[in-house]
């Protein structure tokens, strides 16, 4: 696979992108999907009021937030954050607002007490 690049994302290029059904109140824009045991890249816009329930990491999470502010038990993390959840660490994440989110998992989370 060659190497993958992505001009003008941090200057608001992601807006120019199709966004899919991710969670309830989040879309997502796939860089780089990965399987179960392979890393994935993506842009996640959320909607205000929207969030993901308590997950752990089995993988390093890197988030860097784009546009608006996204919330967790640690803070609320303002555009130019850089967000980094090692292996094992929990939390769960909200926007008040709405925010838009580059997002690299190195492996999928384990959502935390969900119920279908």
């Amino acid at each position: 696979m060659p190497n993958l690049a992505f001009a003008g994302l941090l200057d608001g290029g992601w807006r120019d992108l199709a966004f899919e059904p991710f969670r309830d109140g989040i879309g997502v824009h796939w860089l780089l999907k990965g399987g179960p045991v392979e890393p994935s890249v993506a842009i996640l816009k959320y909607r205000p009021g929207a969030g993901v329930p308590r997950h752990r990491h089995v993988g390093l999470e890197t988030i860097v937030v784009l546009e608006g502010t996204q919330s967790d038990e640690n803070g609320d993390h303002p555009a130019g954050s850089v967000i980094l959840n090692p292996v094992g660490t929990e939390h769960s994440v909200w926007t008040k607002d709405g925010c838009v989110v580059l997002i690299q998992w190195d492996l999928p989370v384990i959502i935390l007490g969900e119920t279908k």
